[in-house]
């Protein structure tokens, strides 16, 4: 069960499931700053990344099951930002809409696709040396991905060209994602209402 509040183009959610029980505030206007207490410590240093580089303000409080694994937490986690990213944007007046953005971390190279089309559909493609980033297992990249495009109705293209540093190769595609999502999130004054031919998005 999940229940909404927006104003500007800030919003925040609060989920309770029997799984887990999150609460999270994302702006989309920020200066970077994040306040995050999960259980999963890889995910709090990833999402700081994602909050620093596209300069958003984000605030998670989650609890989950993570005596089972760390799956549902991350999930849903990834549900909630979804839903914030939407609920903020509105009707998307003024947008860029569009981003594709190149990120290095040192050897590793990702890149992020994202257009605010309102059509949600995620495409994924990475291949990681190991399947642990430390306790973190790299199959929650993709299931935490897939729900933040599916939530908040967006097209996300994620590429992973190359690297050897599974923590690289992931660090680099939520500093992409965060590059990303702020480019294609900010406010072109050449844009009158929304970035469509349809006249909505």
């Amino acid at each position: 069960m999940s229940s909404y509040e927006t104003s500007g183009r800030t919003a925040s959610v609060s989920r309770k499931t029997n799984e887990t029980d999150i609460t999270l505030k994302f702006n989309v206007d920020g200066t970077g700053v994040s306040n995050l207490e999960t259980d999963v410590p890889f995910l709090n240093h990833m999402l700081d990344l994602f909050t620093k580089h596209g300069h958003f303000d984000l605030h998670v409080q989650a609890k989950g099951d993570i005596e089972i694994d760390d799956h549902h937490t991350v999930e849903d986690i990834g549900i909630c930002l979804g839903q914030t990213i939407r609920e903020a944007l509105g009707d998307k007046k003024g947008i860029k809409r569009y981003a594709s953005v190149f990120v290095p971390m040192d050897e590793a190279l990702a890149q992020v696709v994202i257009d605010m089309s309102n059509r949600p559909h995620f495409e994924y493609r990475a291949e990681y040396p190991s399947g642990q980033a430390g306790s973190f297992d790299t199959e929650l990249v993709h299931e935490f991905l897939w729900k933040l495009a599916l939530e908040a109705r967006m097209t996300l293209h994620v590429i992973v060209h190359y690297g050897q540093n599974t923590h690289h190769m992931i660090e680099a595609v939520f500093k992409a994602l965060g590059r990303a999502l702020d480019e294609a999130t900010s406010i072109d004054p050449r844009v009158t209402g929304v970035p469509s031919t349809k006249g909505v998005l």
